[in-house]
């Protein structure tokens, strides 16, 4: 009989792949990451303890098939795992780069609960996908058959272009509108180099529009190009722009010359990677070099900036968050990527306020841990007389993104809101009171992971053809 490939991870350890030195790393903005070898990818898949309920789908947002084609790399069945990962995933090799699988399936293994150390998910299903790609397993989009309706997507991001795959694939006409001259959103203009290489993005772009979706870029809908129009032009409409308006402080100085946001940081950043002109980069204004650099937050976006600046050559880089390590809401895996790279994190502080017409300083006030809110989660309290100020060349604001205000800025009043200005849509079809218009993603959700825009995008797909479907029928009667 052949040999047990599976159930190894009582005698074979946890290996991540190798990490390329801090030294290093911090001198370019490539991924920090090597790609697992044929047979470490195997020996590591086979750590797997094949769950009955397995734990790492039920807390992945797209419910992977994790265990299966675990089991078919151990094996060296690596098309089949391929096949079986692409069935659920429009984009896992995305995923198994930027997902913080520390919050999600990794978090979630069985065998990492049992003190064994996790299966290293993430990594594997990389490699899955890679390998792909290098062997010509990843197959142009060619549909079947060429269908009449027309579906118009809003927002080239993780969650428009899940729909658009799935929907083009199907033989439906898919247009893709948004506002920056290249699709992908923040995955080609918020997520830096390190995490993710934008030729993998760009690649995914290159498949879609040589499979006959339409991108129509640098389109602004409401001065471009009005909402009406494009519902006007298209059987179904799918509304995935993100959030893009910054949380700002309000605090004393807070207008201070070098406190900027996160998102112009980030973009100005990721611009240069492709060589495009960057006047408020070459300025400095947007560029760390020589500067000392205070980010404030928690969040992932907040550990793209630290990361992001250490590698343009920041003087020091300090990062301000209100509350404790264990409290914080970004991936420990990345906190722990910015320390081995030299960024001091400055835990229980947040500002009081800022020195200088341009900024020389923040004002600190120093927090505490009170007593458990709502949530259960405790509640920072500010120590009186525990004040200092920290001194910055340049702030960067990391507070998180909220909605654009849509109904006015496209003038429909009937797209309804929530109380937070997220689109209002039925959490199964995606569908928003408005028919044949869905809204999928971070609109929707809130600023959230690029992992469960992608889940919305393909489940408002599923909608779409479903309707297609039942009309067919009926007209078939």
């Amino acid at each position: 009989m052949a040999k047990q490939p599976m159930l190894k991870f009582v005698t074979v350890s946890k290996q991540m792949p190798d990490k390329r030195p801090p030294s290093l790393r911090r001198e370019d903005f490539g991924e920090i990451y090597a790609e697992y070898a044929r047979d470490k990818a195997a020996e590591q898949a086979g750590r797997c303890s094949q769950c009955g309920v397995p734990y790492c789908q039920t807390h992945c947002p797209l419910h992977n098939n994790i265990p299966d084609w675990l089991k078919l790399t151990a094996e060296g069945r690596l098309q089949e795992a391929y096949e079986l990962s692409q069935a659920t995933n429009t984009f896992p090799e995305i995923c198994g780069r930027i997902c913080p699988q520390d919050r999600l399936c990794e978090g979630n293994c069985v065998i990492e609960q049992s003190g064994h150390g996790t299966v290293t998910i993430g990594s594997v299903e990389k490699f899955i996908t890679d390998t792909a790609w290098d062997e010509g397993w990843v197959k142009p989009i060619a549909p079947s058959v060429e269908r009449p309706e027309s579906v118009g997507i809003i927002g080239a991001g993780p969650g428009g272009l899940a729909a658009a795959d799935m929907l083009r694939r199907a033989g439906l006409q898919v247009t893709v509108y948004d506002r920056y001259d290249r699709s992908g959103g923040l995955m080609v203009y918020g997520i830096p180099g390190f995490k993710l290489e934008k030729d993998v993005v760009m690649r995914r772009n290159k498949q879609l529009e040589d499979g006959g979706v339409e991108f129509v870029l640098n389109c602004n809908v409401g001065e471009d190009i009005s909402f009406d129009a494009i519902r006007g032009k298209h059987d179904f409409v799918v509304i995935a722009t993100g959030v893009y308006k910054s949380r700002d402080l309000i605090a004393p100085g807070v207008g201070a010359k070098g406190i900027v946001r996160a998102i112009d940081y980030l973009t100005a950043s990721n611009r240069k990677s492709f060589g495009d002109d960057v006047p408020e980069f070459d300025s400095g204004e947007l560029n760390a070099e020589g500067k000392r650099i205070v980010v404030i937050g928690g969040g992932d976006t907040a550990m793209d900036c630290v990361r992001t600046a250490i590698r343009q050559d920041a003087t020091s880089v300090k990062c301000l968050y209100r509350r404790d390590r264990a409290n914080m809401p970004g991936s420990q895996r990345e906190v722990a990527n910015a320390e081995e790279e030299g960024i001091e994190f400055v835990w229980l502080s947040t500002p009081k306020g800022f020195t200088g017409d341009t900024v020389e300083g923040v004002m600190v006030q120093k927090m505490r841990l009170g007593q458990p809110d709502a949530t259960g989660r405790q509640s920072p309290e500010i120590i009186e007389g525990a004040d200092y100020i920290e001194g910055a060349d340049m702030v960067i604001q990391a507070l998180g993104f909220e909605p654009e205000d849509l109904p006015t800025l496209w003038g429909s009043p009937e797209l309804e809101v929530t109380r937070w200005g997220t689109i209002k849509a039925d959490f199964r079809s995606h569908e928003t009171q408005i028919p044949n218009v869905f809204a999928v993603g971070d609109i929707v959700r809130g600023a959230s992971l690029v992992v469960w825009a992608i889940r919305d995008g393909r489940e408002a797909a599923e909608a779409i053809l479903e309707r297609l479907a039942m009309s067919g029928a009926v007209a078939a009667e």
